[in-house]
């Protein structure tokens, strides 16, 4: 009986890790693909400017990868040591989302309000030398959210010395428009992004459940593999 709990345990770990480890090189490639084609996609802030939307899915990739191949590897040749490390890198991984999602949940406003600061402070190093992928992200933002500005339009007016916007903030390309506030998205970019979020909550939550619920089961499945190849042994000793 324990031996074909311990062989349901490992099939069952195998293909979920199996699983794991195909998202990661999925989001992986993502991450590339955005490289390689986009640059450095949507780049909004110039204290981070490595924060982008495809470092993000390289990070988040490679870290699924190494996780997932950890525990394929434990279970198909049964290393109690690497079930270990699969279990404790999992579990780090879990606590450090569990305390990012509370300190969210704890401290929106003050996340907000620096949200806005530092992109208010990012639209200075707009069209400037060696900020490319900023610019680039905030043209690709206020064209697709129909906006302009974090707060408002008149942020930018500091920022190009005038009453004046950037091109992407027209939703009428005529000759200078950029000058002529009648062609502008007045709606700030900072609460359109929010009512989008607030709009697709449901698709983000059941997403959001979804990563937690799935370690879970892998923190199960690996403890409960452990435990029966622990027994094994000390049985066979």
């Amino acid at each position: 009986m324990g031996q074909h709990c311990l062989q349901c345990m490992k099939y069952l770990l195998f293909i979920f890790n199996l699983i794991f480890w195909l998202s990661g090189c999925g989001i992986l490639g993502v991450g590339v693909w955005l490289v390689v084609t986009q640059g450095n996609f949507v780049t909004l802030s110039s204290s981070f400017p490595s924060l982008t939307v495809a470092n993000f899915f390289i990070a988040a990739g490679s870290v699924i990868m190494i996780v997932g191949f950890l525990g394929c590897i434990g279970a198909v040749i049964e290393n109690r040591c690497l079930l270990l490390s699969f279990f404790v890198v999992l579990l780090i991984i879990f606590l450090l989302e569990m305390i990012v999602g509370i300190l969210f949940l704890c401290c929106q406003d003050e996340i907000n309000q620096y949200a806005k600061k530092e992109l208010k402070r990012g639209l200075q190093f707009y069209n400037t030398s060696g900020n490319n992928d900023l610019t680039n992200g905030w043209d690709i933002v206020q064209t697709d959210f129909r906006c302009c500005g974090v707060v408002s339009y008149e942020d930018w007016f500091s920022v190009l010395n005038g009453n004046k916007v950037p091109a992407s903030c027209c939703f009428k390309l005529v000759s200078n428009c950029s000058s002529t506030s009648d062609t502008w998205w007045k709606d700030p970019c900072y609460d359109k992004v929010i009512k989008w979020l607030k709009e697709n909550i449901v698709a983000i939550c059941i997403f959001g459940l979804c990563i937690p619920v799935l370690q879970i089961l892998g923190l199960v499945f690996s403890l409960v593999m452990y435990c029966q190849l622990a027994k094994a042994e000390k049985h066979y000793s």
